[in-house]
């Protein structure tokens, strides 16, 4: 994760400003502005870590947001303490060193985040160990929270997952909709064949064996989607690709839970896709212990 790109610095000042990190009331009234602090960024859980480089990005557009703050800090992780790796329950993540009123003015937003991309980690890493030892590999969607696919999609990497699209400019995935609209699977397929740019993959969302016959007709398709499927129609239909189309990639996706993803994953299928990756994950319970500095 590049902490200091345009998008991911625009994410974070937003969520500074959301909350008026330079104007905190409560801090300003009660804590002196001289004192420094230690705050400690503790799990309360056991979980899979994710967003620590979130927090000296944090830090650095506070000093840009406030000019009259320090900008000396420090941020603090033992060597073994990194972005996917497990923690126990009462391991300290990080350690931050500033100005009291500063760490206090972020607290919030730090972990707001964190435990957010800690929870989307520690959920795919569940789903990727439900189908260790079947080669298959497990996929996000694009049911991210509006503004958060950065860091969610990062965080599914740290749980040990898969991206699939970043955006509908990555990638052209035909679904039910563009058939419906663009008069009909065959149709549809010709005209993306005939107008796709160069390089651009075409992947294809069936629901049905008989769409999947029709698609490995066309032989326009270069990866499909087996959509809403049990566990037997995908087996059937994995079988049918192999025959026709060896070394095409499928992807099993749809109503796919910790409960069936292993049935999915012994279909033959290449990737399983879960929306729950990103829109079910529960935030992990994680704190932070401020003490002044003696």
């Amino acid at each position: 994760m590049d902490w200091k790109s345009r998008r991911v610095q625009a994410l974070l000042e937003s969520a500074l400003t959301e909350d008026k990190v330079t104007q905190d009331a409560t801090s300003a009234l009660t804590v002196d502005a001289r004192l420094r602090a230690s705050g400690a960024i503790i799990a309360k859980q056991p979980c899979i870590v994710a967003g620590l480089g979130c927090v000296p990005a944090i830090l650095d557009i506070y000093a840009k947001l406030d000019k009259n703050s320090s900008s000396r800090y420090e941020f603090v992780c033992h060597p073994e303490m990194f972005d996917g790796v497990r923690a126990r329950k009462g391991q300290v993540l990080g350690v931050i060193r500033h100005n009291a009123r500063v760490i206090l003015a972020c607290e919030r937003v730090i972990l707001n985040l964190m435990q957010r991309m800690c929870g989307i980690a520690t959920l795919t890493r569940t789903y990727v160990e439900a189908v260790k030892g079947t080669g298959v590999r497990v996929l996000d969607t694009r049911k991210t929270v509006p503004g958060l696919r950065l860091l969610d999609k990062y965080s599914v990497l740290c749980g040990g997952g898969m991206n699939h699209r970043q955006d509908l400019a990555d990638g052209v995935l035909i679904k039910n909709n563009h058939i419906a609209l663009g008069g009909g699977l065959t149709a549809v397929l010709a005209r993306a064949l005939a107008n796709r740019k160069e390089g651009q993959k075409i992947q294809v969302e069936v629901t049905t064996r008989e769409e999947l016959e029709e698609v490995l007709e066309s032989g326009a398709a270069d990866s499909v989607l087996l959509d809403n499927m049990k566990p037997s129609l995908v087996k059937r239909c994995v079988k049918l690709v192999r025959k026709r189309r060896p070394g095409m990639p499928i992807e099993a996706s749809g109503g796919i839970t910790l409960g069936n993803i292993h049935k999915y994953a012994m279909t033959g299928v290449d990737f399983v896709s879960a929306g729950a990756l990103t829109h079910s994950a529960v935030a992990v319970d994680i704190s932070m212990r401020i003490s002044a500095d003696v």
